[in-house]
């Protein structure tokens, strides 16, 4: 039987009054407490950085922009035959044609034809072969052109023209084609050529080319 002057100690508390069990659960709580805010924002920012690929990938990689059919300013005139009298001239023109495609996949056009006018008669005219532009570069089609006067209305401005030194062509033509992208996605596009050139008679040679 326990002595009755045997003195009981209770347990002591903690300096907030709690038992010392009670104090050790609150720190776990918090330390558990932090650890979930702490993934709750990795989480947030790995959503956001997520978000930011897709937009940049739609808005970058998946945009679809229209290819550029021209003729390159390497125009040359190989040889030149005029008769301001009659009038009436024969050329041969070196024309580089070039297809620039800054997509991210290959641009895949159709046969096509350039044609030569001028004052709105056509005087020559070229085929351009069907085939692809990589991504992000430039095509470069390197073709002659035989341009003849003889399809020109006689009341025309050829004589004024030829006299003055100056020959004014144009060169159109449209192209259809498909863009595609990671080999799944093809997307039609059409670009159209529209070039105006500017040819020194009397030097035969190339003034200037213009490209809409």
């Amino acid at each position: 039987m326990a002595d009755k002057n045997q003195q009981v100690y209770p347990i002591a508390p903690s300096a907030n009054g709690h038992p010392r069990s009670d104090e050790e659960s609150l720190v776990a709580k918090e330390e558990k407490r932090k650890k979930m805010i702490k993934w709750a924002g990795y989480i947030a920012a790995f959503t956001i950085f997520q978000v930011l690929v897709i937009v940049v990938f739609a808005l970058v990689v998946m945009k679809v922009r229209a290819p550029k059919f021209r003729i390159g300013n390497g125009l040359l005139v190989q040889t030149l035959k005029s008769q301001p009298n009659v009038p009436s001239f024969d050329m041969t023109l070196y024309a580089p044609i070039r297809v620039k495609n800054s997509n991210f996949g290959p641009y895949k056009y159709d046969e096509t034809t350039v044609t030569f006018t001028y004052g709105g008669a056509t005087v020559g005219q070229v085929a351009i072969p069907k085939g692809k532009a990589s991504f992000k570069s430039t095509k470069k089609i390197n073709a002659d052109v035989s341009l003849s006067s003889g399809s020109i209305p006689s009341t025309g401005n050829l004589g004024s023209d030829l006299n003055s030194g100056k020959l004014t062509l144009n060169g159109k033509g449209t192209m259809t084609g498909k863009v595609e992208l990671m080999l799944i996605f093809k997307k039609k596009k059409t670009v159209n050529m529209d070039c105006t050139m500017v040819i020194d008679v009397s030097t035969k040679s190339v003034q200037s080319v213009q490209c809409q």
